[in-house]
């Protein structure tokens, strides 16, 4: 009889509510889900998600980012922070922070991120917004392996739902969100269990699925 391996220590890094994080925790909670949501930390000290996470029994840590002389000198305590804990995988869930180049080299291949947007379109900030400006009749969101180069790391999975005609910024964020909680939870699974990795999430292929008004590649 084989011994099931045990789960990957994974840091969810946020800076508000931290949704996302929630429904990784929520996912986590499964006895065959390949990761446990071991640490949540936010740069901001009044971060909602850090009491839900509290509540929910996950150690949390304020990390205030007022207080470093520069980003560098955060990342540095950030770094120390996750391997004093012990975390093997950092997912970023509503951070809104940009890391250093040395940070990211650290761990590479072990730190993916949530986008709103199908990437490459719509990198950075007011996706929404500029989604609808263009006039795209899809949107959706993105799980990437995390580099330097913000929001162009090796795509792990991707989520579309529609763009109605009369959306606003803020509805189709909400149902963009939704795709999120969707398949943020599947990608984690993927890495941790090894099922993808920084160098083959490019050229994963394994087919699409429909959820609940939204297409989801791979499924």
């Amino acid at each position: 009889m084989t011994s099931t391996p045990p789960k990957k220590r994974v840091a969810a890094l946020i800076s508000g509510r931290g949704s996302n994080m929630q429904a990784l925790a929520e996912a986590a909670r499964a006895p065959d889900y390949p990761a446990e949501i071991a640490l949540v930390v936010a740069n901001r000290p009044d971060a909602a998600g850090l009491k839900w996470a509290a509540d929910n029994g996950i150690a949390t840590l304020a990390l205030d980012h007022k207080i470093f002389p520069d980003r560098a000198a955060f990342d540095a305590h950030l770094n120390n922070a996750l391997n004093n804990a012990q975390i093997d995988l950092v997912a970023l869930a509503g951070f809104m922070r940009i890391l250093t180049p040395v940070f990211v080299a650290q761990w590479q291949g072990r730190m993916i991120n949530v986008h709103p947007s199908l990437l490459p379109l719509f990198p950075g900030l007011n996706t929404h917004q500029r989604a609808i400006e263009a006039g795209v009749k899809i949107a959706g969101c993105t799980v990437h392996f995390v580099t330097a180069e913000m929001d162009v790391g090796p795509i792990i999975a991707q989520a579309a739902v529609p763009v109605e005609p009369d959306d606003t910024s803020d509805t189709l964020a909400a149902r963009v969100l939704t795709a999120e909680h969707k398949i943020y939870p599947m990608a984690l699974n993927w890495v941790a269990a090894a099922k993808v990795t920084f160098g083959t999430a490019a050229t994963a292929r394994y087919g699409t699925s429909s959820h609940s008004n939204c297409l989801i590649s791979p499924a």
